[in-house]
């Protein structure tokens, strides 16, 4: 019998309403890097997916890419997120923090001290990045060490911690759209010479080690990792084969036995994919679920993939225009626009402020009403 998108799935113990997967997606509503009560009250309107994965999070100081995105390495921001995860299992749903260090692609305006960015070679990224003063232009970073990377591993172990401590339900670990464990994968960017540079298996030693740290607080039934092989990113990220890399990180996240790979299956931009893969094909090299991401509008063009061969599909700028997204999948309701003009504002519009069913019903009803009196 077929999956279907409205069909319960489990990671272990851990059970899912169904298969729907609220994606990360950056929101910068998050001043000092603290998760507020709005942030909370926007991922409690979207608790009805299967799974809710919080926008980017970043694991210490030197992780944060731009102003305003959350981190979870301080007190202040695991009570923040303790209010978003109380209010997601409020309303019946399960979150899953998504753990990130965006590598070079920062600026001095951002990091600590001012000092320069870190990544996994001195390579200058094209692009710009948004700091406080307005867009600057990528710096060449500061290539880590190995006495500096154990030190990152050990940073995700620490933001694994206090996920823990605030409330989730399990992490994802960001390796994919172009930040810093992507970064480490793809050979545009790793030059090194090193046992963390060169061969496929080598340029995965760094995720591998990252989410062995991790598995040691949740267990491997409760983390999972996201990928994006032929996503090109704003931050113009290559890898000049792909299928390999994405086979040797397959086999080695499945050795270690983690609940899932969500994967980007193209480009996220206006660029296209650097390669065209056989994403099915593909995911038989993986033992663990399956979340497909990219794309998905409908619940026909789910459930065609959920048959092919993911096991969970992933929604992204759909979740935000439509907090109840699954129940206009289910039903086929027509979908609220996205507010492109309000993506990054500052405050509860294109965030909050994008209405139910029932409250858009009320509306039109009100609006037939008085045209009925004038």
């Amino acid at each position: 019998m077929g999956k279907g998108l409205f069909d319960p799935v489990s990671f272990g113990a851990l059970r899912l309403s169904s298969r729907i997967v609220m994606s990360s997606m950056s929101r910068d509503r998050s001043p000092g890097g603290i998760p507020t009560a709005l942030n909370a009250s926007y991922y409690a309107q979207r608790a009805t997916a299967g799974l809710v994965v919080t926008e980017s999070t970043a694991i210490s100081a030197r992780g944060v890419g731009w102003p305003n995105t959350p981190g979870i390495y301080t007190q202040a921001q695991v009570a923040g997120w303790r209010l978003v995860t109380d209010a997601v299992h409020g309303a019946g749903g399960r979150i899953f923090s998504q753990l990130w260090h965006c590598g070079r692609n920062s600026h001095p305006l951002t990091q600590p001290g001012g000092v320069l960015p870190v990544g996994p070679s001195a390579v200058l990224p094209p692009g710009t990045i948004r700091t406080a003063e307005g867009r600057k232009p990528l710096m060449v970073p500061h290539e880590l060490s190995a006495e500096e990377i154990a030190g990152i591993v050990e940073e995700y172990r620490a933001a694994a911690r206090n996920a823990l401590s605030a409330g989730f339900d399990g992490v994802q670990l960001h390796a994919g759209n172009g930040f810093l464990l992507d970064q480490f994968l793809r050979d545009s960017a790793n030059r090194r010479t090193d046992a963390y540079g060169g061969s496929a298996q080598n340029r995965c030693r760094l995720l591998i080690e990252v989410a062995e740290a991790v598995c040691g607080i949740w267990g491997r039934e409760r983390v999972g990792v996201r990928l994006s092989p032929t996503n090109p990113t704003i931050y113009h990220l290559h890898e000049s084969e792909p299928v390999q890399q994405l086979v040797t990180a397959f086999e080695m996240l499945s050795e270690l036995g983690i609940a899932y790979v969500d994967v980007v299956e193209g480009s996220t931009t206006t660029a296209p994919a650097t390669h065209e893969l056989n994403y099915p094909g593909l995911r038989r090299r993986f033992s663990g679920l399956y979340i497909a991401n990219n794309g998905f509008t409908t619940r026909a063009q789910a459930e065609r993939a959920l048959a092919i061969h993911a096991d969970l599909i992933s929604f992204g700028r759909l979740f935000i225009a439509n907090p109840d997204l699954p129940r206009r999948l289910k039903i086929g309701a027509r979908m609220n626009p996205l507010n492109r003009d309000e993506l990054y504002s500052p405050d509860h519009r294109g965030y909050t402020d994008y209405p139910f069913l029932e409250q858009k019903n009320e509306q039109n009803n009100a609006a037939t009403q008085q045209e009925e009196h004038t």
